[in-house]
C-alpha cells in the first residue's frame, strides 16, 4: 500500500526558471531575510555608550599658580606673536566628560576679565581647563 502525499503531483516537477525576470543574486536572496532594524537608533545609541571619556583632572594650586604665570608671560609677549602649546580639556556635548586635545599655534588675547586664551586660529580656551602650557 502506496502512502499518499499531498504534494505528490508537484513534487517531482522541474524548478521554474522565469523567461521574463533574471535571476535574483545569491546576497541580495539573503538580504530579504535579514533581520530589520525593530529598534531605531539602536545601533547607535551602543556605540555612543562604549566611547569612551576622560575625566577633567583637577590640578593642584601649585600648578593653577603656574599656569597663572605662564598665562601673564604670554600676555606680555603677545605683540610678538608667540607660538604656544595648549593642553586642553574639551567637554563631550553627549556625555559626562569629555577629552584632553593639544593644539599649537599663535596666540591672539589672554582675556583675564573673560579667564580665556584665545588663539588667532579662533579657538578659545577657558584658564579653567588648561592643563598644560608650552
Amino acid at each position: 500500500m502506496e502512502i499518499s502525499h499531498e504534494y505528490d503531483d508537484i513534487i517531482h516537477l522541474p524548478h521554474h526558471v522565469s523567461a521574463e525576470r533574471p535571476h535574483m543574486p545569491m546576497i541580495a536572496r539573503a538580504a530579504q531575510f535579514s533581520p530589520f532594524a525593530a529598534l531605531t537608533g539602536y545601533d547607535a545609541a551602543i556605540v555612543e555608550t562604549a566611547r569612551l571619556t576622560d575625566t577633567k583632572r583637577e590640578l593642584s594650586e601649585e600648578r593653577k599658580e603656574a599656569i597663572g604665570r605662564q598665562l601673564l608671560t604670554l600676555q606680555a609677549r603677545l605683540k610678538t606673536d608667540p607660538q604656544v602649546s595648549v593642553t586642553y580639556f574639551v567637554p563631550d556635548s553627549r556625555k559626562a566628560g569629555g577629552a584632553y586635545k593639544t593644539v599649537t599655534g599663535a596666540a591672539k588675547k589672554v582675556d583675564e576679565t573673560l579667564g580665556n586664551l584665545e588663539m588667532r586660529s579662533g579657538i578659545t580656551i577657558p584658564f579653567d581647563d588648561i592643563l598644560r602650557l608650552e
